[in-house]
Formats: C-alpha cells, structure tokens, sequence
C-alpha cells in the first residue's frame, strides 16, 4: 500500500445508518491513514437521525453526512477497500469500481429497522456503533504496508466473521 491515506467506501442499501456509522468511525479513529467514504445502491436520501445521536453522544462528528447513491463514485475517488455492512447490499451486483479495490463484507444487523421505544432504538444504534468500531479497531492494527492482496482480502473478512465484542 502507499504512503497516501486509503480510501475506504462504506455500502449499505439505504446509506443511512450503518455505513454512516462506519465512514464516521474510521475518518475519526483512522488518524488521517485513511478517507472513509459511504454511499448506497438504493439510498434513503435523509441520515437516520438515530445515527448522528449516536454519533454526537460518543464524541464523534455527526454534521456533514448524507445518504448517496453509489453511483456517485463511480469514477472518484478510487478507492482502495470496500465494505459492504449489510447484507442485502452484499448480494446486490455491484458497480465496476475503478482500480483494484480489496472488498469484504462485514454485516451488521440493521439498527434503522427496530420498532420499539426510544431506549429500544438507541440501544440497536449503539450495538451497530460498537460492532462497527471493534471491525474499525481490527483494521487499524493490521499491518496494511506488509500485506499482499490476497492476505489482506483474507484478513477483512476474517475480521467481518469476527464475533462482536460487547
């Protein structure tokens, strides 16, 4: 890998909940190594608002985050990861991106489809928050200047079969 910070798109079906989450998660944590990037293959159009209050009440930027078509990179920026964090968009054909993204799918339960109360909700936004950062965390510790192609595929899919910790 370069010297560059990575670019890393996030995708989920809506882009509302879970790739926002991520994109926030790794443009903080990532210390400038990486420009993390979200978007959707059916976009809702609006953030869910659960996700920037869950953003703001764990200290991380929650202003500046829209849901977008995919579409919208589909020539810049290329891009040198890719996950998909739902399953739906994992199974969806998806664009030819530019140069040779290394992709993974690391699932994560839908917070944005619980019904319930409001502790309900939130409690869904933070479990997706915490499963999204520990796979965040995991990323950040490899060693990405010393792996080939094919370990580090096999390394980000480990890490999205990886059991949650809580």
């Amino acid at each position: 890998m370069s010297t560059r910070p990575l670019n890393v798109l996030f995708l989920c079906t809506g882009n509302s909940a879970r790739s926002i989450l991520a994109e926030a998660i790794l443009n903080r944590d990532g210390g400038g190594r990486f420009r993390a990037f979200s978007a959707g293959s059916n976009p809702t159009g609006t953030v869910n608002p659960w996700a920037i209050h869950t953003l703001d009440k764990l200290g991380y930027p929650a202003n500046g985050y829209s849901s977008k078509s995919w579409d919208e990179f589909a020539q810049e920026p290329q891009f040198d990861l890719i996950f998909t964090v739902c399953d739906s968009a994992a199974a969806e054909t998806c664009p030819v991106w530019p140069g040779r993204p290394v992709s993974a799918h690391w699932g994560i339960p839908d917070p944005a489809a619980v019904e319930g109360n409001d502790a309900e909700k939130a409690a869904a936004f933070l479990d997706a928050f915490r499963m999204l950062k520990r796979r965040i965390d995991l990323l950040l510790a490899l060693p990405l200047d010393s792996l080939e192609e094919i370990a580090l595929r096999r390394k980000l899919q480990a890490i999205g079969q990886e059991a949650d910790a809580r």
